[in-house]
């Protein structure tokens, strides 16, 4: 059925309501330039509380599947796109991406001028919309917008806690790693489990009793705003104290900088996508990245007398993408080295912290 995308700034973008029909769809909307991967943009936890537009004009082609997924559900509000595929060409393809879409309970908007729409949210940055259902009252709808809050809200504890810890091995004589759960992902876990056994908790069950227990620590993404995470500068404090491996990803990126006291901003349209590029400090090298956030820490805040090394940088902005303590194995980045399809530049970092875990 016709419909339109309302914008907090009042601008209307023309479209076709696909998937579930019988939802209401606000949020923060946001754009993604990757080519592929959609599935697992729907079920990656950190787009809770956003609607994605997909840059790349066709969307769906290659159809769905009950693998490729980065956790139990989908997790964004709401999916734009240009076109969405009718059909299925791949081999893995159990159902279409609308079949996917209507057994999710998710909607999707069609037929829009999605390059139109990147260019207002890069012009404006990242804005709060909703979808609008022909013939009803604009009102409504403004008020749905204006009722939405995505800053300041602890979309973490919202997506946290859904993964399966029993759905990975464990097996006698391995380390044993403390993961935080902010909204982690399912390849994370993945590659983790390859070396070491996981032991996943939301940030208010970490037993802080059997911190001791712990041969390493991680730090996972999730979504929204770091200073609205409640309780997680304390924990991360503690686990800092034991000076032993930890490694941060995206939201457990900046948390851990939040701990040492750096400060965190809101970029202007966030970093959504497969192909951004960051610089390796340590080896000049530079990594195509995919990476997923609407914060990004301050460069050069944090406290003068800490042992702090800025190891990465976001050529796109300049913005930071990765730090590292001088006097502990204590690191994080701000994008995703376990990106599935891809790209696989920053799989290195899990061996580092494979082999800080003496592997």
């Amino acid at each position: 059925m016709k419909a339109s995308i309302l914008l907090e700034n009042g601008r209307k973008f023309e479209g076709v309501w696909r998937g579930a029909t019988d939802v209401e769809v606000t949020g923060e909307i946001v754009f993604n330039t990757s080519m592929t991967g959609y599935q697992e943009i729907l079920t990656d936890p950190s787009y809770a509380g956003q609607i994605v537009t997909m840059t790349y004009p066709e969307i769906g082609n290659y159809g769905t599947n009950p693998t490729d997924v980065e956790s139990t559900k989908t997790h964004c509000r709401g999916l734009i796109v240009r076109e969405l595929s009718e059909i299925s060409s791949n081999f893995t393809a159990a159902n279409t991406l609308e079949e996917y879409l209507l057994n999710n309970n998710l909607a999707c908007m069609s037929e829009v001028d999605t390059r139109a729409l990147t260019r207002q949210l890069r012009e404006t940055g990242a804005m709060k919309g909703t979808f609008l259902r022909e013939g009803e009252d604009e009102s409504q709808a403004i008020e749905r917008i204006k009722g939405f809050d995505y800053e300041g809200v602890d979309h973490s504890a919202m997506v946290s806690g859904l993964q399966n810890p029993f759905g990975y091995a464990y097996e006698e004589g391995r380390r044993k790693i403390g993961v935080i759960d902010f909204g982690i992902k399912s390849n994370i876990l993945r590659i983790i489990s390859s070396f070491a056994n996981c032991y996943i908790y939301k940030i208010e069950n970490f037993p802080m009793e059997e911190i001791h227990t712990f041969d390493g620590f991680f730090l996972s993404n999730g979504p929204g705003d770091p200073e609205a995470v409640v309780g997680a500068k304390e924990t991360i404090q503690k686990i800092l104290d034991q000076n032993k491996p930890t490694f941060g990803i995206c939201l457990g990126h900046q948390l851990l900088c939040l701990t040492l006291g750096a400060e965190t901003f809101k970029l202007k349209f966030g970093h959504h996508g497969a192909n951004h590029p960051v610089k390796n400090h340590i080896t000049t090298q530079v990594e195509i990245s995919s990476q997923n956030h609407g914060f990004a820490v301050k460069s050069g805040s944090f406290p003068e007398d800490l042992q702090v090394l800025e190891t990465h940088t976001n050529l796109n902005d300049g913005s930071l993408a990765g730090i590292m303590l001088k006097d502990r194995p204590v690191y994080s980045i701000q994008y995703h080295p376990e990106a599935a399809p891809g790209p696989n530049d920053s799989q290195y970092l899990f061996n580092k912290f494979k082999e800080d875990l003496g592997l």
